[in-house]
């Protein structure tokens, strides 16, 4: 487990600089694991250049996104790569980008849930799926399918307008006996994104989520939901609401999400609300920058040098260099903010705005998974004088997914192909190592 930042206190970590009064204890000769569980609909993103006799030929809508059957989706993806119209072809799915950037980030094991195609030829779409993530994404439970796994085309015709197909294949159909318990019982955390749970279409996914949700519940495993997109909130805002309050402990969401979740346009007031039901929330919100809200004890409670910043709750960062916890473990329950403006104002060249958001929550699961680890290994730790969420201060997590959503918008790919550069953390962090 790489941890977020470069630590000044070498008491604890890295390994390679034990701590020599527990270096020699037995019990720590095997390190505990830590690892990461994520459930998604395995699909590949692919980007062709084509013209508008091929979208006529092909019944595509110019500009807009048209659902295609799985025998139009292979014509159209033969044709494509014949002619060498392929521009790129990479690996999506919300939660796939997010536990393959945690993997990167952490250099450590994660497990993803899904589908995948049986038979895969080299050069394929399902052969790209699995180039284009981490060797430290554990892929062995994935169901093996007769068919394709999820594609999104993008066509993009001379005058630059963009087009998309979307083709289901085989994504859904993840069966509740491919969700292994015990694998989701022993791990840190479980990610899933509400296009799992939504509604009822007759496909197994709904309930292999649901299995996986209750499995973790039942463990204490901490369930981390990321909404997708608005539209699915706004068929049945109240389900979300429940769903949310009974299964999820951390909620990642954008500001259009938040408000259809929550029924309030500006992003820290959408944050203070979903409090009411989940115990840490992200919302990201553009150019504005990036949100977050928890719970922490009273006792633990520590104010910021950072300049308090206005907003519906007026000075709402007082607290931010305080730890996040799930309310349930504090005595004395208090909410907690921060916020953080885009890094370097944002990227000169925004190359890519599709994963910015799973390349955020990445950032916050390394460093929620990171606590863990520790807490298993060094269990005395002052770092674990009550029952943190974080290995960080909330502000500290704020700006590592700021940073991390960053880099992602500026490349062309959702999903990371290295780690951050090393820097050091400030101040307020070197208090938690003491």
């Amino acid at each position: 487990m790489k941890f977020p930042g470069q630590r000044k206190s070498k008491h604890y970590f890295p390994v390679d600089r034990r701590d020599p009064l527990v270096s020699h204890n037995p019990l720590l000769t095997e390190l505990g694991k830590a690892y990461v569980v994520g459930i998604d609909q395995t699909l590949v993103d692919i980007e062709a250049h084509v013209d508008e006799d091929f979208l006529t030929r092909y019944g595509l809508s110019k500009g807009h996104s048209v659902v295609i059957k799985d025998d139009v989706a292979e014509r159209i993806y033969d044709e494509l790569k014949a002619n060498n119209m392929v521009v790129s072809e990479f690996a999506g799915g919300t939660i796939g980008n997010t536990v393959h950037n945690y993997s990167v980030l952490a250099d450590s094991h994660s497990i993803l849930l899904g589908v995948m195609s049986q038979d895969i030829r080299i050069g394929c779409y399902a052969y790209r799926y699995l180039c284009n993530t981490s060797s430290r994404v554990n892929l062995d439970y994935l169901q093996p399918v007769d068919g394709p796994i999820g594609r999104c085309f993008t066509f993009i015709t001379e005058c630059g307008e963009r087009s998309f197909g979307i083709n289901a294949g085989k994504m859904n159909q993840l069966d509740v006996n491919h969700i292994p318990a015990e694998v989701i019982k022993g791990a840190s955390a479980l990610v899933i994104t509400a296009y799992l749970v939504r509604g009822d279409d007759g496909d197994p996914m709904k309930e292999a989520a649901m299995a996986a949700v209750r499995h973790a519940r039942e463990a204490g495993v901490p369930v981390i939901l990321t909404l997708g997109t608005r539209f699915v909130i706004d068929e049945n805002p109240q389900w979300w609401r429940d769903f949310i309050a009974e299964n999820v402990t951390v909620l990642a969401m954008n500001e259009d999400e938040g408000e259809a979740l929550t029924g309030i346009k500006d992003p820290l007031g959408a944050a203070d609300k979903a409090l009411d039901w989940a115990d840490m929330v992200l919302c990201t919100a553009g150019p504005i920058g990036l949100y977050m809200a928890s719970y922490t004890d009273e006792d633990y409670k520590r104010e910021t040098t950072h300049t308090l910043l206005p907003g519906v709750i007026p000075e709402f960062n007082m607290y931010e260099f305080s730890r996040p916890m799930a309310r349930a473990k504090c005595r004395k329950p208090a909410r907690i903010y921060s916020h953080i403006s885009p890094y370097m104002g944002g990227p000169e060249k925004i190359k890519n705005t599709n994963g910015a958001g799973d390349g955020a929550l990445s950032a916050v699961l390394h460093d929620m998974v990171a606590n863990s680890y520790h807490r298993m290994n060094v269990p005395n730790s002052a770092k674990h004088i009550s029952e943190f969420l974080t290995y960080s201060s909330l502000a500290q997590v704020c700006k590592y997914a700021n940073r991390v959503s960053y880099e992602v918008l500026a490349q062309s790919s959702p999903r990371l192909s290295r780690g951050l550069p090393e820097k050091e953390d400030s101040l307020e962090e070197v208090y938690w190592e003491r």
